[in-house]
């Protein structure tokens, strides 16, 4: 505890990771008073059924939105049409030129790339409100409306609410600590992990609830499973590399032994968004249906708890996670780059050698990460059927955990960067230092 103490003091001291921080703190209290404001026309009173769990996968999407969802909230579509657009943008810089030109062209080109990206994300958005707005229709009672609501007018709201949340994650970004998008999305999952944690906790105290003993093997089976989510995404591969020893004049130059940190899931959370953005596709079809019109094949993929929605989550998860991991893994630049320094893997050839081997390598540890990523994403279905209750069920895993173990390392990363720069101490006791997802990937 005083250890925790003098960090904290550490951290305060420094004028400008003080300011970041607080600048962050006031972004994110921005965003959060946001998600309560209720679209024009709704009646705010009317809404108590939109916020009861639904058991399906629109209960993961109130989770990311941190409740705006539910709440017919001006921020209610989130920040995940613009990660939809992004990954779009993404994997067309892999396929169309036009795309590779502008990633070759510096800051010129990444202006022009983000402009694409927010011209994309008000196109996902039309299609996407106007779903949002519809199913509102059919959800509410007819006396929730009020005054002369307009599905065109609450549709430009929602786009306009997106487009703000954007800019908020900008500022935090720029002027902050740590990613503003992923930090808005993680702010969005917490916010509703102590009401979840009541209730829960409440649930349990009933006569049939299992009692205090079934909560804390709960929380004990919550902790187990968090530290597996931190090992997953610092788990890496260490592949040895000498470099020949060279002699300029009197001094020598290489001739030692480094290591290049291979990640177990080198893909992050990019497969589960892949696959749950798949997965959103039925929501965005059924919610233009009447009525009980959203039925059978959108319903069978609706239910996070049934089979065919996690059978066919979990095998997209494989196929992105090997699929992100080629585009972002390149062991022929790998071996080209090691070629050129003098270095060497130590009895492999150098050239294309080195970048079988390397290919081989990733192949082998990316099939057991893109299972246990796979499993990570469907345990809230398990936690489901063993009688958690579903808003409590969803930070057993899925994309919610790996978000919120993922940005708190990237965040403590930046802060612990701050504290070395000044000569202050790191926030591990041992000495070690925190590596974040993207901590691997950049020493490669």
């Amino acid at each position: 505890m005083k250890k925790f103490i003098e960090t904290i003091k550490n951290i305060w001291k420094i004028e400008d990771l003080r300011s970041r921080i607080l600048y962050t703190l006031g972004i994110l209290l921005v965003y959060r008073l946001g998600t309560h404001v209720v679209l024009p026309g709704i009646d705010p009173t009317k809404l108590a059924n939109l916020q009861q769990p639904t058991g399906n996968i629109l209960d993961l999407l109130n989770l990311f939105t941190g409740g705006a969802f539910a709440r017919a909230s001006i921020f209610g579509l989130g920040i995940m049409p613009y990660i939809s657009a992004s990954i779009v943008v993404q994997l067309l810089g892999i396929a169309v030129p036009y795309f590779q030109r502008l990633q070759r062209e510096g800051e010129s080109g990444r202006r022009k790339i983000n402009q694409i990206t927010r011209y994309l994300t008000v196109a996902i958005l039309i299609p996407q409100g106007l779903s949002y707005v519809t199913s509102l229709r059919y959800q509410l009672p007819p006396d929730a409306f009020f005054g002369n609501f307009s599905r065109i007018a609450a549709m430009i709201i929602l786009t306009a609410g997106t487009m703000f949340i954007m800019w908020l994650g900008e500022r935090i970004t720029d002027k902050g600590i740590g990613n503003g998008i992923s930090l808005i999305i993680m702010i969005g999952i917490i916010a509703r992990m102590p009401q979840s944690l009541g209730l829960e906790f409440m649930s349990r105290l009933e006569q049939q609830g299992g009692g205090l003993v079934a909560f804390i093997v709960e929380i004990l089976f919550l902790f187990i499973v968090f530290m597996g989510t931190i090992l997953l995404v610092q788990g890496t591969r260490r592949i040895p590399v000498q470099y020949a020893k060279r002699i300029v004049g009197n001094k020598q130059y290489g001739g030692v032994r480094q290591y290049i940190p291979l990640k177990v899931n080198a893909a992050g959370v990019m497969p589960i968004i892949f696959a749950q953005a798949l997965m959103f596709i039925p929501i965005t079809v059924a919610g233009f249906a009447k009525g009980d019109a959203a039925s059978g094949f959108a319903a069978a993929f609706s239910n996070i708890t049934g089979f065919w929605y996690n059978f066919v989550n979990a095998m997209l998860i494989i196929l992105f996670t090997y699929f992100y991991t080629a585009i972002t893994i390149n062991p022929t630049q790998m071996a080209e780059d090691m070629k050129k320094n003098g270095g060497f893997i130590p009895g492999v050839k150098p050239g294309r050698k080195t970048a079988d081997f390397l290919d081989t390598i990733m192949s082998r540890i990316t099939l057991p990460g893109s299972i246990f990523l796979a499993f990570v994403a469907i345990m809230p279905a398990f936690a489901m059927m063993a009688g958690v209750s579903s808003s409590f069920a969803q930070f057993y895993g899925g994309t919610s955990l790996l978000i919120m173990v993922g940005v708190i390392l990237d965040t403590l990363q930046q802060i612990e960067s701050h504290l070395l720069m000044r000569h202050y101490d790191g926030l591990m006791k041992s000495g070690a230092r925190i590596k974040g997802r993207m901590g691997s990937a950049a020493a490669i």
